[in-house]
C-alpha cells in the first residue's frame, strides 16, 4: 500500500503494481541526468521528454519507491509508454 504522506503513488509497470516515489533522491537524480538545473529548466524539460527521458525520470522514481530491481531493468522491461507517463506524472503530483 503506497504512504501518500510521504508522496508515494503506485502503477502497474511491467506485470506488477509497483511504487513510485520523488524522494529528493530521485530529483536530484533527474535533474543530473536530464542535465537541468532548478524547478523551472526541469519543469519545461518535463513537457518535451523523449522515450529516453521518460526512461530516465522513470527508473529514478522507481528507486525513490524501493523498486531498484525494475529501475535496473527497464530497458528490457515491457513497460507501456503509457502507463509509464501516467505513473511519472502521478508521482510528481503527489509529490505537490
Amino acid at each position: 500500500m503506497p504512504n501518500g504522506a510521504r508522496g508515494e503513488v503506485t502503477a502497474e509497470l511491467a506485470g506488477a503494481e509497483r511504487t513510485l516515489c520523488l524522494t529528493l533522491g530521485a530529483l536530484a537524480e533527474i535533474e543530473t541526468d536530464l542535465g537541468v538545473q532548478g524547478f523551472e529548466a526541469l519543469a519545461a524539460r518535463m513537457r518535451t521528454l523523449s522515450a529516453r527521458d521518460l526512461m530516465v525520470v522513470l527508473a529514478a522514481l522507481l528507486r525513490g519507491g524501493g523498486e531498484s530491481e525494475l529501475a535496473r531493468g527497464l530497458g528490457e522491461a515491457r513497460v507501456d509508454p503509457r502507463a509509464a507517463a501516467g505513473a511519472v506524472a502521478r508521482a510528481f503530483a503527489a509529490a505537490a
